[in-house]
């Protein structure tokens, strides 16, 4: 049937509803290792830190690993074509343009495991949104928010539509717990489906961003529909931004590249250097820059802004994985890769 419109900003929406509104909310509830340099600098105890990899820069790296996970017959593996990662790869390795305005969604996967990654998002929020507006004060920048969980849980999604206060997005975001999940997937591709119903501006002017923060996969019997999700949002032109999170595995991690690759955006993953939470998977990647959280969302909102490139300052590099050098690793095989 039809989603359903919310009633009025802030309500909360019937099973299926479906975002509309500049500020308006609603839910759907359920119907049923490589070597590394010496570390420079030790992050605070509570203080979450990431590496960054761009699947477009190091294509040919991509497809082979992505092949070879289907050759393994990976169970749930998005069923995704040659055409369309070579198409996004010549879209988005040229040049791209600078932005103007900035909206970003947060897409957040609240089942229990994420409680560490909640707490750090409700703590840094404001200062995030303040180093922004510093950097980028006629950014006009807009927050929305998308939290998940499975079926059977408290709701499936809830989501909370652009708003250009950062206050009240803090209290949104602020409102938000770990509970649920029993088993290890949960909704993604709800929450993406939702997240492209948001009401982005469509001024090429504007960058559209969406940080997907998450540690689990979607449910193998809904790969079709995590696939059509991600179609969705590179339709509509929002970039995705996984940020891997404790205990992903290999189908989060390739399912969470492919949504970056396919959409333009970069592949975040959160390393142990804090000791903040569980373990962390040592992705599928040679060569990478680790620093705290923020400053990863910071230059990912610096390189769409801005439409170039750009390296963490050498301040910021908490270690590096591998020996990038201007951007470049050489690795023992004789492979050049460009380090994010």
């Amino acid at each position: 049937s039809a989603p359903a419109k919310p009633a009025a900003s802030g309500a909360a929406g019937s099973s299926g509803s479906t975002p509309s509104g500049d500020s308006g909310s609603g839910e759907s509830s359920a119907s049923t290792g490589t070597a590394t340099t010496p570390t420079q600098q030790k992050p605070a105890a509570s203080v979450l830190t990431a590496g960054a990899w761009d699947d477009n820069r190091n294509f040919e790296r991509f497809e082979k690993y992505r092949k070879q996970l289907k050759q393994q017959s990976l169970t749930g593996l998005l069923q995704t074509t040659d055409e369309e990662h070579a198409a996004a790869h010549d879209e988005f390795s040229k040049e791209q343009s600078a932005h103007e305005k900035l909206d970003i969604a947060l897409v957040i996967d609240t089942t229990g495991s994420m409680g560490d990654e909640i707490r750090y998002l409700q703590s840094e929020f404001l200062a995030l949104s303040s180093a922004i507006e510093k950097k980028y004060p006629n950014a006009e920048q807009r927050w929305a928010l998308v939290v998940y969980k499975d079926q059977g849980d408290e709701y499936v999604t809830r989501w909370f539509d652009f708003r250009d206060s950062a206050e009240d997005f803090r209290d949104k975001l602020g409102m938000q717990s770990a509970g649920g999940g029993g088993d290890f997937p949960e909704a993604p591709d709800a929450a993406l489906e939702t997240m492209a119903q948001l009401a982005w501006r469509e001024d090429a002017k504007v960058a559209r961003l969406a940080f997907w923060v998450a540690d689990a996969p979607h449910h193998n019997d809904k790969a079709q529909a995590m696939l059509k999700s991600i179609r969705g949002a590179r339709e509509i032109g929002v970039h995705l931004y996984p940020v891997a999170s404790s205990g992903v595995d290999e189908l989060t991690e390739i399912s969470m590249r492919s949504a970056a690759q396919l959409t333009g955006g970069r592949y975040l993953f959160l390393t142990d250097d804090s000791g903040v939470g569980g373990a962390h998977k040592e992705p599928s990647i040679p060569c990478y820059f680790v620093t705290k959280l923020d400053n990863a969302i910071l230059r990912m909102v610096d390189v769409e802004m801005t439409g170039k490139y750009t390296e963490p300052a050498m301040d910021d590099i908490i270690r590096t994985s591998g020996k990038p050098e201007s951007g470049t690793c050489n690795l023992q095989s004789g492979e050049k890769v460009q380090a994010f």
